[in-house]
């Protein structure tokens, strides 16, 4: 048996939210109905309007990578361009106001540069020391040595 812990709500209760939301029920009355938070059962509803019933059916089941240019143009749009998120979402395609928020708060900052992926992996270390020659491992013994007496 496979538990997602990271989704807290199956597919089943987030269809059924949706069927309400298309019969014209607000999010206040599902909510009571489903037995789900307001709050979210408010963020399905944006889903819904945003990026329809699909993108609330498939929440959760994978994590979308988008490419650096939808990043900086979606970013500039509501930054610069003065579109609302929402609308930046449905015109990129972008299931989450999440990202977006990250997106806009870095190219803020940083401007697009900000956006760029960063390289992935630990950083490739020092080149490893050279062995030592037979005479400076010779030299260091008889340091020892000397050290001793």
């Amino acid at each position: 048996m496979s538990i997602n812990l990271g989704l807290r709500h199956d597919r089943l209760l987030r269809e059924q939210a949706a069927q309400m939301f298309e019969r014209g029920f607000g999010y206040g009355l599902t909510a009571r109905k489903l037995g789900v938070s307001a709050a979210t059962v408010r963020e399905w509803q944006k889903t819904y309007h945003v990026i329809g019933k699909g993108g609330l059916l498939t929440m959760g089941v994978k994590r979308t990578k988008y490419d650096y240019e939808t990043k900086v143009a979606a970013a500039k749009a509501v930054v610069d361009g003065g579109m609302s998120k929402p609308e930046a979402m449905v015109r990129f395609g972008i299931a989450s106001a999440t990202p977006l928020k990250q997106w806009c708060r870095l190219y803020r900052q940083g401007g697009a540069q900000a956006l760029k992926p960063k390289p992935k992996g630990r950083p490739k270390g020092s080149v490893r020391a050279v062995p030592p020659t037979r005479e400076e491992e010779l030299e260091e013994r008889v340091r020892k040595l000397e050290a001793q007496v």
